[in-house]
């Protein structure tokens, strides 16, 4: 298991002694699914626990037509697109970054948002456009960027965005009629930067108890055991935060400040699911300079690549990777049919690296 069998080993005796039915819990991180599958947690705890894999990877669930919108713009302006590297292979109604790289487009892969600065700084006459996803874990460090950029009036820097939210998502998937997760391992860095009470309406709202878990063995661990213990009381509103060593009750002060300086609330759109309202973070009108939707007049046009894969039901929680049809067959990550084949994060590709748990 690649653990150490002392506390762990009573905590998986505790877990598997206290299910009598079969209970879903959800993670709605791409680091947590990793480490369950990584662990072979599947293989050590009762059958009856059954983890899904939510919209918790960044890259799964951004939208074709953001693709297309980046694959507009390197075949309209004369610019540079910089991005981070599982962007490259996501794919639109008409190809990938990957794709467009090959035919010659300027497309270039960076580590941080922060190096943007220097780029656009030393090449003036270039225009630069950075497509900037994520989660609130993301959101600020762009913004941190998108502000620099501003102060030091660099013009030539602009940023194609698709900031995600988390609470938004997860009213949408606990409001589905054929909802069936009873335990939420909610995402330690998202928690970190909006505090430690940011998902406790899971609880309040919907019944579900929720806990907000770190990222080592013991971590999770515990919270499934925090998670499985109450589900059997019927503790339905229990929520708790268990990553106490990097979650504060305020979360991070100034990281909130910079998203709540740079962004503001928008509807959302996610692959595969449609329009989520109040789900995305855009840039707000101080900063529209730096705005490439506004700057290059962009328009979104919205549409199904046909692609005939899972990927909306495994991201809502309602199937596993393995009952895609195409999982496995054709989809694999040399050759990825939908985005949570893709990334690293993505659920697809963590159950086809470690299959043999699944």
């Amino acid at each position: 298991m690649g653990m150490n069998m002392g506390f762990e080993k009573h905590l998986i005796n505790e877990i598997n002694s206290l299910v009598t039915e079969d209970i879903k819990i959800m993670e709605v991180c791409g680091t947590h699914t990793q480490i369950i599958a990584k662990l072979g947690l599947r293989s050590v705890l009762s059958s009856r626990v059954k983890f899904l894999s939510g919209p918790g990877c960044p890259v799964c669930v951004t939208d074709e037509s953001y693709i297309d919108l980046a694959i507009q713009l390197l075949n309209t302006y004369d610019i540079a697109i910089a991005t981070f590297g599982d962007l490259m292979r996501v794919r639109g109604t008409k190809g990938c970054l990957l794709d467009e790289k090959a035919r010659g487009k300027d497309v270039r892969i960076l580590y941080s948002p922060l190096d943007l600065i220097e780029m656009a700084d030393r090449n003036r006459k270039k225009k630069f456009v950075f497509l900037g996803v994520g989660f609130e874990t993301t959101a600020p460090i762009i913004a941190l960027t998108i502000k620099t950029a501003a102060q030091r009036g660099i013009k030539n820097l602009f940023f194609l965005t698709s900031v995600k939210l988390m609470p938004p998502i997860l009213h949408y998937i606990f409001g589905q009629p054929n909802n069936e997760i009873r335990g939420l391992i909610c995402p330690g860095h998202v928690a970190t930067v909006k505090g430690s009470n940011y998902f406790q309406f899971i609880g309040t709202d919907y019944g579900i108890p929720a806990a907000v878990c770190g990222f080592e063995a013991r971590d999770i661990l515990i919270g499934i055991h925090y998670l499985v213990k109450k589900i059997v009381q019927n503790e339905k509103q229990s929520y708790e935060n268990l990553y106490k060593r990097c979650v504060r009750a305020e979360g991070n002060p100034i990281a909130n400040q910079l998203i709540d300086e740079v962004f503001q609330t928008s509807n959302g759109e996610w692959r595969g699911i449609g329009r989520v309202e109040n789900s995305s973070l855009t840039i707000n009108e101080n900063y529209a300079a730096f705005n490439a939707m506004e700057v290059f007049a962009l328009k979104i046009i919205f549409k199904q690549n046909g692609i005939s894969c899972e990927c909306k039901d495994i991201l809502l929680g309602n199937k596993t990777p393995k009952e895609c049809k195409l999982f496995g067959l054709i989809c694999n990550p040399v050759n990825p049919y939908g985005p949570c084949m893709v990334s690293t994060e993505g659920s697809c590709a963590i159950a086809y690296r470690y299959r043999e748990e699944i």
